[in-house]
Parts: C-alpha cells; structure tokens; sequence
C-alpha cells in the first residue's frame, strides 16, 4: 500500500518525498516492537522497490485517544486560559510531568470541548529519523488537526487517523457481505489518500 501511495504523491506533486510522517493509531505496549520491525520495514522496502537509492526520513508517531488523562487549566479564573465551557484552550499541549520521563511523548488537546471535560489525545513517537523537535512535531500535530475535510475546525485526533477509522468503520460493513461489492470509480482510483 505505501507503494501505490508513493507513486500517487509523485504523479501528483512530480516529486518523490523526503519525508514520511506516519501517524498510527496505538497497539498495545507488547505490540510496539512488532510495529517498527513489520511496518518500518515495509515502508523502508516499499522506498527502496521505487528507486534502490530512494531513503527518505521516517517518522512514526502512534495516537492514542482511549486513556483517562483529562487536563484542567491551573489558573481557572483567568477567561484567557480557558475556553467558554471551561475546558483548556483548543491547541494546548503538556510535555512535562505527566509524560514518560525518557520516551518522546505529549499530550496534546487540539479541539474545542464543548460540553464536558474536554479528553486530550496522547502522540508517542516511536521512530525519528526526521529529528523533530518537540515543538515543532507539537505544532505540526495541532495545524493538522484544521485539515480534516469533515470539520470547519479543529478536530481531536490528525486527519489520517480519523480517516483510518472511519474506513475501518465502512470496511467492518463489508465483512460477510454476500453480495457484489461496488466498484471503485476511475477518478477515486487515481487520487492519492492524504498529502500536505
């Protein structure tokens, strides 16, 4: 699949990339190890099937939206720190205290929670070969968050992790189906998944 996405993203920018940035959703502690032997390996492979020399920088960062970290604003009386409902503020980001003291990992509340306490998306990355600062994968993470084509604002989860799931969720419709399934129209084909 990473092949045909790269010759999609050449057909329609005529360039090659020279950089992945691949957001995953999360699999348990277990399975990590798995996921850059198996998945790393398949894009590092997929590259290499375009053009031997072909070694672009990879970044892998899993996303994680089931946990129970909520964040409150520390100085709730002051308007400027809080949203309307009382939630953090759309774009806030915690990478100290609550993170793990040695892995690249943050906290990141990208949306604006309206009712409720507003549940932050933890991203973990796993694999850096693009050197990412912390703040600048921080602010590439929450500009992303304003690209999904469903919302006018900004979502909680990146665009290609909420596009993921929401395949899974068609796809799931599909298993066991007896009938034809439909087919995929020329102009669907031809497009590419997600590309900024």
């Amino acid at each position: 699949m990473i092949k045909e996405h790269l010759i999609s993203f050449m057909r329609s920018t005529g360039h090659i990339p020279r950089r992945i940035i691949f957001y995953r959703d999360v699999v348990s502690k277990g399975r990590l190890n798995m996921v850059l032997e198996h998945e790393l390996s398949a894009i590092k492979k997929a590259c290499a099937s375009l053009d031997p020399i072909y070694n672009p920088q990879v970044t892998i960062i899993m996303v994680q939206k089931q946990h129970h970290t909520r964040l409150f604003a520390g100085n709730y009386g002051v308007g400027s720190t809080i949203f309307q409902s009382g939630n953090v503020l759309p774009g806030t980001v915690v990478d100290k205290e609550i993170c793990h003291p040695t892995d690249f990992d943050f906290y990141l509340c990208s949306h604006a929670g309206t009712k409720g306490v507003s549940r932050p998306v933890r991203y973990h990355v796993l694999w850096d070969e693009n050197n990412f600062t912390a703040n600048a994968l921080q602010i590439l993470t929450n500009h992303l968050c304003y690209t999904d084509a469903r919302c006018t604002s900004s979502v909680s989860i990146v665009p290609p992790v909420h596009y993921a799931h929401l395949l899974a969720s068609r796809a799931r419709l599909y298993i066991g189906y007896k009938g034809k399934l439909p087919d995929i129209k020329d102009n669907v084909k031809k497009r590419g998944m997600f590309f900024c």
